[in-house]
């Protein structure tokens, strides 16, 4: 099977609400433009440095999403052309984000990682740390960042049920805040006064589909897309 065809056969399933990001780390340029010349506009990268290099050589009108974990000494060199950054988990990577934005004379768009899996190796913020950054003054004083929404990664399992578990979790926390959000009055206190919070960032190639049943507005796939690395 092509890419090309690969692509269709996904876009084919996805329902009109929920966006692909296709993960393109770790493949050639010529793979990434077979799917750009059948359509595709959102690239994931996890590493930094690659996704500088790959924005460089193709298309400007790319959208480029940063999946992987962020260290802070990197972000300024994404922070010029990324589109969306998935995996913040503290507010130290925030401010960064913000400085480097601020820089550049933008506003970069995040979304909060939280942590769902059972597993030690996946990052994340928990109920609590999530509640305490959203209500810290620190993070309130950001003017170069907009919090889309949520993202995380279910445990690597073939229990069906964990996995499911760990999707609704997610979502239960997403609809919290957009609920709080919806009776905000103060707008110091929202977390988005404009409505931007609507992106449930869950599911990969081997459980997109399930996540979409739990809410997901968007899944990443790399290998059903690229096939396997």
């Amino acid at each position: 099977m092509s890419i090309t065809s690969n692509l269709n056969t996904i876009k084919a399933t996805l329902p009109e609400n929920v966006t692909l990001v296709a993960v393109s780390k770790t493949k050639p340029v010529v793979d990434l433009m077979e799917a750009y010349e059948a359509g595709q506009r959102i690239f994931g990268e996890n590493k930094i440095q690659e996704m500088a290099d790959k924005h460089e050589q193709m298309p400007k009108d790319i959208q480029w999403h940063m999946i992987g974990h962020v260290q802070t000494n990197k972000v300024k060199f994404m922070a010029p052309f990324v589109s969306l950054i998935h995996g913040v988990d503290s507010l130290k990577l925030l401010q960064e984000i913000n400085k480097q934005a601020l820089k550049n004379d933008r506003i970069i768009d995040c979304l909060l990682q939280i942590y769902i899996a059972e597993e030690e190796t996946k990052f994340g913020l928990d109920e609590k740390e999530l509640t305490a950054l959203l209500s810290s003054s620190e993070y309130k004083e950001l003017k170069n960042i907009r919090i889309l929404g949520l993202m995380g990664m279910a445990t690597f399992t073939e229990d069906q049920n964990q996995i499911k578990k760990e999707f609704t979790h997610l979502k239960s926390i997403f609809d919290s805040i957009q609920n709080k959000d919806a009776q905000c009055r103060d707008a110091q206190q929202c977390i988005s006064t404009e409505n931007h919070f609507s992106i449930i960032s869950m599911g990969m190639s081997g459980d997109y589909q399930l996540a979409i049943e739990c809410g997901s507005t968007m899944v990443r796939i790399g290998s059903s897309i690229f096939g396997g690395r």
